[in-house]
Protein backbone atom coordinates (compact mmCIF):
# COMPACT_ATOMS: atom_id res chain seq x y z
CA UNK A 1 0.00 0.00 0.00
CA UNK A 2 1.32 3.54 -0.75
CA UNK A 3 2.04 6.56 1.37
CA UNK A 4 -0.85 7.82 -0.03
CA UNK A 5 -3.20 5.13 0.21
CA UNK A 6 -2.42 5.06 3.67
CA UNK A 7 -3.11 8.07 4.63
CA UNK A 8 -6.39 8.16 2.56
CA UNK A 9 -7.40 5.05 4.50
CA UNK A 10 -6.38 6.88 7.73
CA UNK A 11 -8.55 9.84 6.89
CA UNK A 12 -11.93 7.54 5.71
CA UNK A 13 -11.59 6.19 9.31
CA UNK A 14 -11.36 9.11 11.18
CA UNK A 15 -13.97 10.49 8.46
CA UNK A 16 -15.90 7.92 9.26
CA UNK A 17 -16.16 8.50 13.44
CA UNK A 18 -15.92 12.44 14.03
CA UNK A 19 -18.47 15.14 12.63
CA UNK A 20 -17.28 18.27 12.28
CA UNK A 21 -19.55 21.31 13.85
CA UNK A 22 -23.19 21.35 11.47
CA UNK A 23 -22.75 18.27 9.97
CA UNK A 24 -25.04 15.24 10.96
CA UNK A 25 -23.42 12.57 8.70
CA UNK A 26 -20.41 11.74 6.45
CA UNK A 27 -21.91 12.75 2.62
CA UNK A 28 -21.41 10.17 0.00
CA UNK A 29 -17.80 10.81 -2.33
CA UNK A 30 -18.63 12.51 -5.42
CA UNK A 31 -18.67 11.08 -8.89
CA UNK A 32 -16.21 11.81 -11.62
CA UNK A 33 -18.85 14.06 -13.93
CA UNK A 34 -19.16 16.15 -10.63
CA UNK A 35 -15.20 16.63 -10.00
CA UNK A 36 -15.17 17.12 -13.98
CA UNK A 37 -17.64 20.31 -13.60
CA UNK A 38 -15.87 21.54 -10.52
CA UNK A 39 -12.64 21.56 -12.56
CA UNK A 40 -14.20 23.26 -15.46
CA UNK A 41 -15.99 25.99 -13.42
CA UNK A 42 -12.59 26.36 -11.62
CA UNK A 43 -10.60 26.54 -14.71
CA UNK A 44 -7.96 24.55 -13.14
CA UNK A 45 -7.18 20.85 -12.11
CA UNK A 46 -7.37 19.82 -8.23
CA UNK A 47 -4.31 18.28 -6.61
CA UNK A 48 -4.92 14.30 -7.00
CA UNK A 49 -4.75 13.41 -3.05
CA UNK A 50 -7.52 16.62 -2.98
CA UNK A 51 -9.39 14.84 -5.79
CA UNK A 52 -9.01 11.12 -4.07
CA UNK A 53 -10.77 12.66 -0.72
CA UNK A 54 -14.06 14.26 -3.10
CA UNK A 55 -13.82 10.99 -4.96
CA UNK A 56 -13.36 8.31 -2.17
CA UNK A 57 -14.31 9.87 1.08
CA UNK A 58 -16.86 12.36 0.81
CA UNK A 59 -18.24 15.87 -0.45
CA UNK A 60 -17.14 17.66 2.49
CA UNK A 61 -17.82 17.14 5.76
CA UNK A 62 -14.64 16.06 7.20
CA UNK A 63 -11.29 17.29 8.74
CA UNK A 64 -10.47 19.81 11.34
CA UNK A 65 -12.62 22.37 12.85
CA UNK A 66 -16.34 22.81 10.61
CA UNK A 67 -14.67 20.18 8.32
CA UNK A 68 -13.65 20.21 4.02
CA UNK A 69 -16.35 22.67 1.98
CA UNK A 70 -18.49 20.24 -0.81
CA UNK A 71 -16.79 20.41 -3.42
CA UNK A 72 -20.11 21.90 -5.74
CA UNK A 73 -23.31 22.32 -3.30
CA UNK A 74 -23.60 24.00 -0.13
CA UNK A 75 -23.65 21.98 3.08
CA UNK A 76 -25.97 20.85 5.41
CA UNK A 77 -24.73 23.55 7.72
CA UNK A 78 -25.26 26.31 5.05
CA UNK A 79 -21.17 26.47 4.07
CA UNK A 80 -20.76 27.25 0.43
CA UNK A 81 -19.28 24.62 -1.76
CA UNK A 82 -15.46 25.28 -2.22
CA UNK A 83 -16.09 25.81 -6.28
CA UNK A 84 -18.41 29.14 -5.13
CA UNK A 85 -16.49 30.27 -2.42
CA UNK A 86 -13.38 30.29 -4.93
CA UNK A 87 -15.31 31.81 -7.83
CA UNK A 88 -16.87 34.36 -5.10
CA UNK A 89 -13.30 35.49 -4.03
CA UNK A 90 -12.21 35.85 -7.69
CA UNK A 91 -14.77 38.04 -8.24
CA UNK A 92 -14.60 40.02 -4.74
CA UNK A 93 -10.79 40.45 -5.86
CA UNK A 94 -12.01 42.38 -8.72
CA UNK A 95 -14.11 44.69 -6.83
CA UNK A 96 -11.65 45.47 -4.35
CA UNK A 97 -7.97 45.22 -5.40
CA UNK A 98 -6.69 45.45 -1.78
CA UNK A 99 -7.67 42.37 -1.17
CA UNK A 100 -6.82 40.16 -3.85
CA UNK A 101 -7.75 36.55 -4.20
CA UNK A 102 -4.95 34.58 -5.91
CA UNK A 103 -5.84 32.56 -9.18
CA UNK A 104 -5.83 28.71 -8.48
CA UNK A 105 -6.21 29.25 -4.19
CA UNK A 106 -8.90 27.00 -3.96
CA UNK A 107 -10.67 27.33 -0.28
CA UNK A 108 -11.50 23.81 1.03
CA UNK A 109 -12.47 24.63 4.95
CA UNK A 110 -13.93 27.21 6.75
CA UNK A 111 -12.37 27.52 10.38
CA UNK A 112 -14.82 30.37 11.56
CA UNK A 113 -13.95 34.28 11.40
CA UNK A 114 -14.15 34.16 7.41
CA UNK A 115 -10.44 32.14 7.80
CA UNK A 116 -10.25 29.87 5.60
CA UNK A 117 -7.67 26.97 5.04
CA UNK A 118 -7.03 26.37 1.49
CA UNK A 119 -4.73 24.60 -1.46
CA UNK A 120 -2.58 25.92 -3.70
CA UNK A 121 -3.48 24.12 -6.60
CA UNK A 122 -0.39 25.31 -8.52
CA UNK A 123 1.58 24.16 -6.01
CA UNK A 124 3.16 20.48 -6.79
CA UNK A 125 3.03 19.64 -3.45
CA UNK A 126 -0.91 20.85 -2.77
CA UNK A 127 0.69 23.46 -0.02
CA UNK A 128 -2.22 24.45 2.28
CA UNK A 129 -2.19 27.72 3.45
CA UNK A 130 -4.55 29.79 5.60
CA UNK A 131 -6.63 33.03 5.12
CA UNK A 132 -7.08 35.16 7.69
CA UNK A 133 -8.74 38.09 6.72
CA UNK A 134 -9.13 39.73 10.17
CA UNK A 135 -5.33 41.32 9.70
CA UNK A 136 -4.67 45.04 8.98
CA UNK A 137 -4.28 44.50 5.30
CA UNK A 138 -4.09 41.36 2.29
CA UNK A 139 -0.46 41.32 2.54
CA UNK A 140 -0.73 39.89 6.31
CA UNK A 141 -3.40 37.78 5.64
CA UNK A 142 -2.04 34.67 4.11
CA UNK A 143 0.12 31.85 5.88
CA UNK A 144 1.84 28.75 4.93
CA UNK A 145 -0.59 26.09 7.22
CA UNK A 146 1.10 23.56 6.36
CA UNK A 147 3.75 22.38 2.87
CA UNK A 148 1.21 19.92 2.05
CA UNK A 149 -2.14 18.90 1.94
CA UNK A 150 -0.32 16.02 2.93
CA UNK A 151 1.23 17.30 6.16
CA UNK A 152 -2.14 19.16 6.47
CA UNK A 153 -4.02 15.85 6.86
CA UNK A 154 -1.47 13.89 8.94
CA UNK A 155 -1.63 16.70 11.59
CA UNK A 156 -5.50 16.63 11.27
CA UNK A 157 -5.52 12.54 12.11
CA UNK A 158 -2.34 12.70 14.55
CA UNK A 159 -4.26 15.44 16.35
CA UNK A 160 -1.31 17.66 16.40
CA UNK A 161 -2.61 20.85 14.29
CA UNK A 162 -2.16 24.05 15.07
CA UNK A 163 -5.46 24.53 15.84
CA UNK A 164 -5.02 21.54 18.76
CA UNK A 165 -4.89 23.05 22.42
CA UNK A 166 -1.58 21.89 22.81
CA UNK A 167 -0.72 23.63 19.98
CA UNK A 168 -2.29 27.08 20.39
CA UNK A 169 1.24 28.93 20.22
CA UNK A 170 2.18 27.55 17.43
CA UNK A 171 3.61 30.27 14.62
CA UNK A 172 3.22 29.72 10.75
CA UNK A 173 5.45 31.43 8.26
CA UNK A 174 3.47 34.20 5.55
CA UNK A 175 2.95 33.38 2.46
CA UNK A 176 6.15 34.37 0.63
CA UNK A 177 4.24 34.13 -2.72
CA UNK A 178 1.34 36.19 -1.93
CA UNK A 179 2.48 39.11 -3.67
CA UNK A 180 3.66 37.36 -6.99
CA UNK A 181 0.62 35.55 -7.43
CA UNK A 182 -1.66 38.65 -7.14
CA UNK A 183 -0.02 41.10 -9.23
CA UNK A 184 -1.81 39.93 -12.16
CA UNK A 185 -5.54 41.15 -10.29
CA UNK A 186 -3.71 44.14 -8.55
CA UNK A 187 -2.60 45.53 -12.12
CA UNK A 188 -6.29 44.79 -13.51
Amino acid sequence: MTENEQLLTRVADKARTIRPWGWTSLPEPVDAATLARAEAALGFRLPPLLADLYLRIGDGGFGPEYGLLPLLDSSPAGEPAAVTQYLANRENAHKDPGWPWPEDVLPISHWGCAMYACVDCRSPQATVLLFEPNADDADQAWYVDAPSLTDWLRTWVDGTGWYEETNEESEMAPWADFRIRTAAVRAS
